[in-house]
């Protein structure tokens, strides 16, 4: 017989039980906001609080909650971890061979202006690869390019994070919203409708937002067209996109539609004055501008198409891995007749690993007597962070980088991220603990007694499970069924609030500690994880409080808007 999870452990008290459960995430909050511990530290720290909670308050046996730990650390160091180390692999390639001056200059001749730069790789490219790979590579991928224009690396993060709110809900081809479709019975179509019809609000805003963060509101004022431009052109095609075609291309076409309007937009545009950081100096500047205009007449169209590759590469290979019959093929899951795909398939399946966790697979019942699935899985051949390295190592021929000079970099880059991954790796845990002993769904349990009011509260649902997880997939996959069968209870449309879970986890995106501690890996900040989240947790709660309105003004007063 396996253990069966109780969610209200503390004298059947929902209450008493809910406020246990939420030591853990206070005890993070307080170890980086205000203790300002450094990442690796306090991730470690509150997965050993949740393994405490977890065995001598929920009743979890010792050995499996240690093992759950296990699984998430797994996860944690594949595929995220392995998505960074790629990430930041690819990036140190170009400053390495010198292509990424070529970029620098590429972007600046565009605009050197700090806000608009913002939108194009924050913004735009970002969502691009939020809707290809997800898993942390747009925030790591576009704070770095940030990064290396002259950003300052928490405002890169920061930007990025806040940035990365308007496509989470789509990313990875959809899939938040296609896995959610199997635990609530709802069509994944209807869901990706529903969401359609709640981001672009956000995704009009999100620019301009960003703008206003960086530089004050009567500066975002300046650049104004633009930030419209940007992000019209975004929630228009989202919108089209996720009402008529469905849950898999909102991102990629809205990123690209976005990415070229305003790149053609600033052709023709350029704001009045150009904004640079305070700690920009004037002279730096001055300098920076005769340089420029020195390297716009030395550098040819091939020289900046070839300083491009490893990106456009990057592109293509992360692009191929999102197309669904070439991810089933590499995880050995391909049924088609396609010979390529079926080679592949083959070395694919040789190269995925799906073991159940000893002592916790199918050992754990939750409230309803199910088993639980507990596995370790390791698609070597499906990551996104398997593509990335191979963009590497094709970029090693573009560039004519020795073997040698070319390991040496993977070589740094791995020794660079050893704590930051010892950080994912532990918050993911933590998840996992969470998840597994229940006490993830008593907090899930606790927002649902709001009763009337649970058309306001449900996107918190979403938001509160983004931030254990670290995934608007985990979260959907967690709640999605409470939220469905709360609302039926309460008389709202369950297709809104299923859709309100996965609108409401974009905003959480930004503060969980999977986030917090892949945007300060890719931008060199590791160990001040505590600064970053300091940076991003009002801005979450804000975007939080403009979702919970959205949804409760569509089930009062704009049902029309429910498909």
């Amino acid at each position: 017989m396996g253990w069966t999870q109780d969610y209200t452990p503390l004298g059947n008290s929902l209450l008493l039980s809910s406020l246990a459960a939420l030591i853990p995430i206070l005890y993070f909050f307080w170890a980086l906001a205000i203790k300002r511990m450094k990442g690796h530290t306090a991730g470690v720290s509150t997965l050993l609080i949740a393994l405490a909670l977890a065995v001598f308050v929920y009743g979890m046996p010792a050995h499996q909650a240690v093992m759950s730990a296990s699984q998430g650390a797994v996860y944690g160091l594949l595929p995220i971890g392995w998505i960074i180390v790629t990430s930041v692999f690819l990036y140190k390639l170009t400053v390495k061979t010198g292509q990424f001056e070529i970029i620098r200059s590429s972007v600046l001749s565009i605009t050197d202006d700090r806000r608009l730069q913002a939108l194009l790789i924050a913004f735009s490219f970002g969502a691009f690869l939020e809707g290809a790979a997800g898993f942390g590579a747009p925030v790591a991928i576009s704070a770095a390019l940030l990064v290396g224009l002259g950003f300052n690396p928490l405002y890169a993060a920061g930007i990025c994070l806040i940035a990365n709110t308007a496509p989470v809900a789509f990313g990875a081809i959809g899939i938040p919203i296609i896995a959610v479709e199997g635990p609530t019975g709802i069509p994944a179509m209807d869901i990706s409708k529903m969401v359609g019809r709640q981001l672009p609000f956000l995704s009009v805003f999100i620019p301009f937002y960003l703008i206003i963060i960086m530089s004050g509101f009567k500066r975002a004022l300046e650049v104004l067209p633009a930030i419209l431009v940007s992000g019209v052109s975004f929630a228009v095609t989202q919108y089209v996109s996720s009402n008529f075609l469905g849950p898999e291309l909102p991102d990629i076409l809205s990123a690209i539609v976005s990415l070229i309007a305003l790149a053609v937009f600033l052709k023709f545009w350029k704001p009045k004055t150009t904004f640079r950081f305070s700690q920009e100096k004037e002279m730096a500047a001055a300098a920076e501008a005769q340089q420029l205009e020195h390297q716009k007449a030395s550098y040819s169209a091939g020289q900046i198409f070839k300083a491009w590759t490893p990106f456009l590469l990057l592109t293509a290979m992360v692009s191929i891995w999102g197309i669904p019959s070439v991810k089933q093929a590499l995880t050995g899951h391909y049924e088609g007749s396609n010979p390529l795909l079926l080679f592949i398939n083959d070395i694919g399946g040789r190269l995925t690993f799906a073991p159940g966790v000893p002592f916790l697979h199918n050992q754990i019942l939750d409230g309803s007597g199910k088993p639980l699935e507990a596995l370790y899985k390791l698609d070597l051949a499906g990551s996104a962070g398997t593509a990335i390295l191979i963009a590497a190592v094709l970029t090693k021929f573009v560039t004519g980088m020795p073997w040698k000079e070319w390991g040496a970099v993977f070589t740094d880059s791995l020794k660079e991220l050893g704590k930051p991954i010892l950080t994912i790796a532990s918050v993911v845990g933590f998840a996992y603990v969470t998840n597994s002993s229940g006490m993830s769904t008593t907090l899930g349990m606790s927002l649902a007694m709001t009763g009337s009011m649970f058309a306001f509260f449900s996107p918190v649902l979403g938001w509160l499970g983004v931030f254990i997880t670290g995934s608007d997939t985990s979260a959907n996959l967690l709640f999605g069924s409470l939220q469905k069968v709360t609302a039926q209870s309460v008389g709202m449309e369950p297709v809104l609030s299923v859709a309100a879970n996965s609108s409401g986890g974009v905003t959480g995106k930004m503060i969980s500690p999977q986030s917090i501690a892949v945007a300060c890996a890719a931008v060199g900040l590791a160990g001040k994880e505590s600064d970053l989240l300091r940076f991003t947790l009002k801005h979450s709660l804000f975007l939080l409080f403009l979702v919970c309105m959205i949804t409760f003004l569509q089930h009062h007063l704009f049902s029309w808007m429910i498909p």
